[in-house]
């Protein structure tokens, strides 16, 4: 019975493995999507939103306003794409970041408000395409292969050896 249900497993898991592009495209598309929607949002009512920037006390409110503003919406594009999806991350972080600290952080009251908080989810995703990247199915990749750069081991197909899975 064990032998049975290894190979039923192991076949799943390869069939599995040889989709596993598709995750990080839809996570990557429609997170990208939202932020591009947000950011065009933004920058077409950009007094609106700076105004907001003034009530919560953000400094430099126009600047801010116009540099988170856009780094959503330039940043919702590439990430949508998968172009230069882990290098966009950083600044999408920062204004997470700023999010969190100066305007969310003051209606948080415990540590299940904070995991709750929809700006600490977002920054999850964006650290997670940070680390991971954006997939095989990304313009990140097509550049890298027309440049000739390898991915790294963690990127090696698996292969079964009898009972061993192996990497190359």
């Amino acid at each position: 019975m064990r032998p049975f249900i290894a190979d039923k497993a192991s076949r799943l898991l390869q069939a599995l493995h040889r989709v596993d592009w598709i995750g990080p495209l839809v996570v990557r598309v429609v997170f990208g999507y939202f932020w591009l929607e947000t950011g065009i949002a933004k920058v077409h009512n950009l007094d609106g939103f700076t105004q907001r920037f003034v009530g919560w006390g953000v400094p430099y409110p126009a600047f801010s306003a116009g540099l988170s503003a856009w780094t959503e919406l330039v940043g919702g594009l590439l990430i949508m794409l998968g172009l230069f999806t882990r290098l966009v991350c950083i600044p999408m972080l920062i204004n997470m970041a700023v999010a969190v600290t100066l305007v969310v952080s003051a209606n948080l009251m415990s540590l299940d408000d904070y995991v709750e908080a929809d700006e600490i989810v977002y920054s999850l995703i964006f650290f997670w395409l940070l680390v991971s990247g954006p997939g095989k199915a990304s313009l990140d990749t097509l550049v890298a292969r027309m440049l000739g750069i390898r991915p790294q081991a963690g990127n090696a197909p698996v292969r079964r050896i009898g009972m061993r899975t192996v990497t190359d």
